[in-house]
């Protein structure tokens, strides 16, 4: 029988980033392992001051929810880019492409919703190119 629950804090899961070539860019703790879990994800990010996401991407099935905890910055959701700030919930559709910029203090946020395995695609995307 698997555990009632798991308990980790986000600042102790491996920062996936530098691995990944992207640590210039943001921190990305991709923590679904880390809590057992296996039919949800969570990813907790940091992007660096006036950095963009190193890529835009969308997914097939899944429907994912950001929420921006610190610094405000800008969501590009399919074709639009909305402001963002603290507190801000954002629902991403799937087959929607979304990314993200920090302003000058840069932009911290959660990632979380399904996990479907392979479901998660890049786009090719001029604004994080």
């Amino acid at each position: 029988m698997a555990e009632a629950y798991t308990h980790i804090n986000l600042e102790d899961v491996e920062d996936a980033a530098p691995g990944n070539g992207f640590g210039e860019l943001w921190e990305a703790r991709v923590a679904r392992e880390a809590l057992g879990a296996s039919a949800t994800g969570v990813t907790h990010f940091r992007l660096r001051a006036g950095r963009r996401s190193p890529f835009t991407h969308r997914h097939g099935e899944a429907e994912e929810t950001y929420l921006i905890l610190r610094g405000v910055g800008r969501a590009k959701l399919g074709d639009e880019i909305v402001d963002v700030r603290p507190l801000d919930a954002i629902r991403v559709a799937p087959r929607t492409s979304r990314a993200f910029e920090a302003g000058a203090d840069g932009l911290e946020f959660i990632a979380f919703g399904p996990h479907v395995p392979g479901d998660g695609e890049p786009v090719e995307d001029g604004w994080t190119e």
